[in-house]
């Protein structure tokens, strides 16, 4: 169930990020080479990062760091292709399947639940949930059906259907990164951020469940056990990884609670007990057959809102900059190497109708996904609470595929028939070259033709006069309500119980703050990756 590092060595060579072992260097040369390769890497990095910070310092958002990141690698192994360098070169960037799950991701994903704001985040959660639990798992599924129909009906390469509801798992992940830093840019409302901001970090969760379980239902088939294995096995990773990560979360917390490392001469102990509990809840959660990923998660999620006020003045500042910093090289390289592997690896381009359905099935399953969760979602608010049409369209705008897509198909290399694993990588970097390249230079554009930025909502003095909580509230007669209707207010009104839980019992019980403390999100968005320079 877990997201399986594999050694280059054990696997076929097939396309996406495994290439043929390089050559033997002679031993004289082996450190030379070693330290051309990491020069190759730090320089493109320094490159990404400066030409980043000179389009933000002019406002060009025609060309977001995602993108010039993307095109840096693009470029770079472009070069190596025409000066028939290819060989040296892939041997200088000695990238493995195995280094990019175990020191890329995690501090992505972490650094995702870390950075999320708590108090937008619930008054929102029913909305967030739905969009990224019920929609992810509606995209899900319908992309992996029209993909399967179009090989049906001779449209594109056919696939069997597990394989092609594995495609549509991994493609469903989406990285908003784009959307997000044009959002603080220009400002936006405080609502459709959370909305936004919350449904990529557990979508990133629901679409590795979706994805572990379909390929273990691939791998083994028993006929008509089929649909109760993949609920029970979705159960098994989706739950069982929340749990962990939760559960390694609150032992931190009551850590540093009874501890007593919040004092001057302790800090670097208490700054590395802290850094090593995100890396303990990944692999405790590999050991166990679950997902890393997903544990790391809902770790970050519950340090962030409990561990971290335990801790001194000095370590709060140390601790979100150290996972800043890792997060922002980390996800830059990530775009690097996508758009470096894109130039340099053999891909299965004789596809193209494969691709190009491809691109329509998931626009037609993301609109599919928010449009109809958007629906449920104002069903149970009141007039006032609903998301409107432009935030509607925002969110459905907003589905940029990233670095979680692109690191599951290329496990799906190894984990499918050559040519179909081939088939589904090839697709999946179009897929993400287009959105980030083309959707993400064309977001500011679109979301200020949306009218959805421009200035910041008032409801963030709401979130004060409510100790930072929304709960919607529920005006009797104001719908015609059926069965439907009630049974989700009473699910939006969950969000309430449980803020009150948190407020009363858990806050207390795992922290040392009290009631007067506010926690650094007050009045502010949440911080997204690579923008925390930029909001000085």
């Amino acid at each position: 169930m877990a997201l399986e590092l594999r050694l280059a060595s054990a696997s076929p060579p097939a396309g996406g990020g495994l290439a043929q072992p390089p050559p033997l260097a002679p031993p004289g040369k082996e450190q030379q080479v070693a330290g051309v390769g990491i020069l190759l890497q730090i320089s493109m990095l320094v490159l990404s990062f400066v030409l980043g910070h000179v389009l933000r310092r002019h406002r060009f958002y025609y060309l977001p760091e995602a993108s010039a990141s993307l095109l840096i690698g693009l470029v770079v192994g472009g070069l190596a292709n025409i000066s028939n360098t290819e060989t040296n070169t892939r041997t200088w960037f000695n990238f493995h399947e195995e280094f990019f799950f175990l020191f890329l991701l995690p501090p992505i994903i972490f650094q995702s639940g870390f950075s999320l704001s708590p108090k937008p985040f619930f008054a929102n959660f029913g909305a967030i949930v739905t969009f990224a639990i019920l929609g992810t798992f509606i995209a899900s599924v319908v992309t992996g059906v029209l993909v399967y129909l179009g090989g049906l009906t001779f449209l594109m390469y056919k696939l069997p259907l597990v394989e092609c509801l594995m495609f549509g798992a991994l493609i469903s992940a989406t990285d908003p990164v784009t959307v997000l830093s044009i959002f603080q840019e220009l400002g936006s409302d405080v609502n459709l951020y959370a909305l936004v901001f919350g449904e990529s970090v557990l979508n990133d969760a629901m679409a590795i469940s979706l994805y572990r379980t379909m390929s273990s239902v691939r791998s083994h088939a028993a006929g008509g056990e089929n649909l109760f294995m993949m609920i029970l096995q979705f159960l098994e990773t989706f739950v069982g990884s929340m749990s962990s990560g939760v559960g390694v979360g609150f032992i931190s917390a009551l850590l540093f609670k009874y501890a007593g490392l919040d004092v001057d001469n302790l800090q670097n102990l208490e700054c590395c007990l802290f850094v090593l509990f995100p890396y303990f809840s990944y692999m405790l959660a590999e050991g166990l057959g679950l997902s890393g990923i997903v544990s790391i998660l809902f770790t970050g999620m519950v340090m962030k809102h409990y561990t971290y006020s335990n801790l001194s003045d000095n370590s709060q500042r140390f601790v979100s900059a150290f996972f800043h910093l890792l997060s922002s090289l980390a996800e830059t390289f990530v775009f690097i190497y996508m758009g470096f592997d894109i130039a340099m690896e053999e891909h299965s381009w004789s596809h193209v109708g494969f691709i190009f359905f491809s691109i329509i099935f998931i626009v037609v399953a993301r609109a599919a996904n928010v449009f109809s969760c958007a629906y449920l979602v104002n069903m149970s608010r009141p007039q006032h609470r609903r998301i409107p049409l432009k935030h509607q369209k925002a969110l459905w705008f907003s589905g940029l595929r990233g670095a979680m897509a692109f690191a599951l198909a290329l496990q799906s290399v190894h984990e499918l028939p050559e040519g179909h694993g081939k088939t589904i990588f090839t697709t999946t970097t179009a897929i993400v070259v287009l959105t980030v390249l083309l959707i993400g230079g064309s977001t500011g554009t679109m979301l200020e033709a949306l009218d959805v930025v421009g200035d910041e909502n008032t409801s963030i003095e709401n979130y004060e006069d409510n100790n930072g909580y929304m709960p919607p509230s529920y005006e009797e007669g104001t719908s015609s309500g059926g069965g439907l209707r009630m049974k989700l207010k009473q699910f939006h009104k969950s969000t309430t119980s449980f803020t009150a839980l948190d407020k009363n019992y858990l806050t207390p019980f795992f922290t040392s703050q009290t009631d007067d403390d506010d926690d650094d999100f007050t009045g502010q968005q949440p911080q997204n990756r690579r923008l925390a320079f930029y909001d000085q």
